[in-house]
C-alpha cells in the first residue's frame, strides 16, 4: 500500500450526485473544461483519459473526486504557510497553476471516466497481501485495508479514495513515502505505514493492484 494513496480530491459530484449538489444550491462542476485542462497540462504523465501508461504516475481515471481535488490542493501552497500539505516537485509546480475552479473540474472529469486497472503479479506474496489487506496485522496494531478501502478496493467516496486496481508500484511508493514522512497529509496512513515492514508493503501493493 505504500503510494497508495496516491492520488487527488474534489468537493464535485458527476451524474446523480451532481444533480444533487446542484438542487441544494452547490455549485456543479464542469467534466468537460476539466478534460480541457488535464488534455493540456496533465496528459503527457496521467495519459489522456487518466490511465497513466507508467507505474510512475498513478492512474487517475475512476478516482472519487472529492479525493482528486483534495490531493491537487495539497499539493497547492496555503496562504501563510511556507510548504504545502503534500510535496512533489513536479505536482506542486503543476498545481501553482491551477485555479479552484480547475481542480474542481479536472476531478470531474477523471471521475467520469473509467480505470483500466492493473494486475496482481507476484503469486508468491498474494497470500500474506489478502491477510493485511482483510484481515490487518493484529500484533502490529495495522487495521485491515478494506475497512476504509473497501473489500474490492472501491474506496468510500468523500472519505477514502479508490485503491483497487491502481499500479503495485505506485502504491508501494506511497505506503513507503508515508512511513518515512516525506508524504504527511493523512496522519492515519503515516501511523499504518510505519507499522508495516518492506515485504509487507510490497504484498499489499501487489493485491490491491488485482482487486476488482
Amino acid at each position: 500500500m505504500r503510494h497508495v494513496v496516491a492520488i487527488f480530491a474534489s468537493l464535485f459530484f458527476v451524474g446523480a450526485s451532481a444533480n444533487a449538489a446542484e438542487s441544494a444550491g452547490m455549485p456543479k462542476y464542469d467534466a468537460a473544461k476539466g478534460k480541457t485542462v488535464f488534455t493540456a497540462q496533465c496528459a503527457a504523465c496521467h495519459g489522456a483519459d487518466g490511465n497513466s501508461a507508467s507505474p510512475m504516475y498513478p492512474k487517475l481515471a475512476g478516482q472519487h473526486p472529492e479525493y482528486l481535488y483534495k490531493q491537487l490542493a495539497n499539493f497547492k501552497v496555503e496562504p501563510g504557510k511556507q510548504k504545502p500539505q503534500r510535496e512533489n516537485a513536479i505536482m506542486n509546480g503543476m498545481a501553482a497553476a491551477l485555479t479552484d475552479e480547475d481542480m474542481h473540474n479536472i476531478a470531474a472529469y477523471l471521475s467520469s471516466v473509467e480505470m483500466k486497472p492493473d494486475s496482481a503479479k507476484n503469486k508468491d506474496t498474494i497470500e500474506l497481501g489478502q491477510s493485511i489487506y482483510r484481515g490487518g496485522i493484529a500484533e502490529k496494531k495495522v487495521p485491515a485495508c478494506a475497512s476504509c478501502h473497501g473489500p474490492t478496493g472501491a474506496g468510500i467516496p468523500s472519505q477514502y479514495p479508490r485503491i483497487g486496481g491502481q499500479f503495485a508500484q505506485y502504491t508501494d511508493s506511497q505506503l513507503v513515502a508515508f512511513s518515512q514522512g516525506t508524504r504527511h497529509n493523512n496522519e492515519a496512513m503515516s501511523m499504518i505505514a510505519s507499522r508495516l515492514s518492506d515485504k509487507e508493503m510490497k504484498a499489499v501493493a501487489d493485491y490491491v493492484a488485482g482487486l476488482r
